[in-house]
């Protein structure tokens, strides 16, 4: 008693929608299951893997197959059950990529008993994981309409429509439990996580606000029993709808590019770069041909702003690239040698192949000065007699690695031989003595890191802030 009285005398305290009765009885004709077959020959085939997105660390948590295997040597159908909602009364159907991918065919069942077969998948995007279907019908359909994700806090009230194991036309009820969430399934992560309950079968369907627009396509769960444990992840409206924009418009998506690739600006990376904190995102290198090169964007430099959003962390940026129109000019603010500039790049398109080791030689010795600190690194100078020894490209200019002393400051940030050394604190080097020299002025200065821009064999570069003590 008395702590009932205690929570109703708090301000504002949320107790919940007394009831969605009424919004959810106007959305549910829209909600719709998808089924589809696969016919897969040969006994020793694997399954389709139709689990979420590729690569996620929550994979094998969303499996919504059930397998009619045949005997050995003849062929069998697979069948999968997932959600979907309508965006258009002529017809256009959104649903996740993995729920219709490799299908033969896709049928549309009807919260009324009805059923119409997709003509024509309108696109596909693997990478946010969302497909855009057509169906023929003979009278309009009931649709829905997507709200604003971004203006979604955590704790508000949502809803979940789907088919969960097959169970059509299910409501659920919970809250936004977080936004911006990263769970490794792509390039570009951005999930709304809720405790509304989806379940298998789930997949593609909508979640609503109390206002009954769609504020997130659901996508994937983490779950050990692949049942609801609380934890679903849903994609935001806002991300939906650019690129089911696209997939009508072109049947594929156009996503801008910008042409770096980063890395995150850790604690110690902060203090080699002079930052009072970790922010923005550090250019690890730049395409060649890429916009970024033509507005003279360079490796080492941290971005911090780009058209007008600023970049907290790594991911943020392709996040926004990825949403910029091809062509356009935007500003972006970035940090070099400790001074902010301010340039504008001309946006381009992403490629699609981008949404991704002794023998002694005399001559060149290890260079390791007597009484010299080189943060438990032998370097040398990058001769063709160790390109061919550690298989270095050709393209590639710095100074060589040859050797690291276990548990020295290099060792424990994972550098080893071979490795090649392009710049110093953001200075490039091309002889050991300009390491040496570097490396002497870092420790004059009084700072407790040195940023090293390293390149392996292959040339993939990566920065790395080793202690100087």
């Amino acid at each position: 008693m008395g702590l009932c009285l205690l929570l109703a005398a708090v301000p504002g305290l949320a107790r919940g929608p007394a009831s969605v009765a009424d919004v959810a009885e106007g959305l549910q004709d829209a909600v719709v299951n998808i089924s589809t077959t696969q016919t897969l020959q040969g006994p020793g085939e694997p399954g389709p893997m139709r689990k979420g997105p590729k690569g996620s660390p929550f994979e094998e948590f969303f499996d919504d197959f059930f397998e009619d295997e045949g005997p050995d040597g003849m062929p069998r159908k697979v069948s999968s059950l997932g959600s979907g909602f309508v965006i258009d009364p002529s017809g256009l159907i959104v649903t996740n990529n993995h729920v219709i991918e490799g299908a033969d065919e896709i049928i549309v069942n009807f919260v009324d008993g009805s059923k119409l077969k997709v003509t024509k998948i309108l696109g596909h995007d693997p990478k946010t994981d969302l497909a855009l279907l057509k169906v023929e019908p003979k009278e309009p359909l009931k649709a829905v309409s997507f709200g604003n994700s971004s203006a979604m806090r955590v704790g508000d009230w949502v809803m979940a429509i789907g088919n969960p194991f097959g169970l059509g036309g299910s409501v659920t009820v919970g809250i936004i439990s977080a936004t911006k969430r990263d769970i490794n399934a792509g390039p570009y992560d951005d999930f709304i996580q809720t405790d509304a309950a989806i379940n298998r079968g789930n997949s593609g369907g909508p979640l609503f606000n109390m206002e009954g627009e769609v504020i997130g396509v659901n996508t994937a769960i983490i779950s050990p029993t692949g049942g609801s444990i609380g934890i679903g992840f849903a994609v935001p409206s806002n991300t939906a709808t650019k690129v089911l924009n696209q997939l009508k418009e072109y049947g594929e998506t156009r996503r801008g590019w910008l042409g770096v690739h980063v890395q995150s600006v850790t604690e110690e990376i902060a203090e080699g770069l002079g930052l009072v904190e970790p922010m923005g995102a550090l250019v690890a290198s730049v395409a060649p041909d890429g916009p970024a090169a033509a507005a003279g964007i360079e490796a080492g430099d941290v971005i911090l702003d780009f058209d007008g959003q600023e970049i907290d962390s790594m991911r943020d940026l392709p996040r926004a690239v990825v949403g910029t129109a091809i062509d356009k000019d935007v500003p972006v603010k970035l940090l070099r040698g400790g001074k902010t500039l301010n340039i504008t790049v001309k946006i381009g398109r992403l490629p699609e192949d981008e949404a991704e080791e002794e023998d002694e030689i005399e001559e060149t010795l290890p260079v390791a000065p007597e009484g010299e600190d080189l943060l438990g690194l032998s370097i040398a100078p990058l001769t063709d007699d160790l390109r061919e020894k550690y298989a270095i490209s050709d393209k590639i200019e710095g100074v060589v690695i040859t050797d690291v002393e276990p548990d020295s400051p290099a060792a424990r940030k994972n550098v080893k031989a071979g490795d090649v050394i392009v710049e110093v604190t953001q200075e490039e080097v091309h002889q050991p003595h300009d390491v040496i020299d570097r490396l002497r002025a870092v420790k004059r200065s009084g700072r407790g890191r040195v940023l090293l821009l390293l390149s392996d064999a292959k040339g993939e570069l990566r920065f790395v802030a080793v202690p100087t003590s």
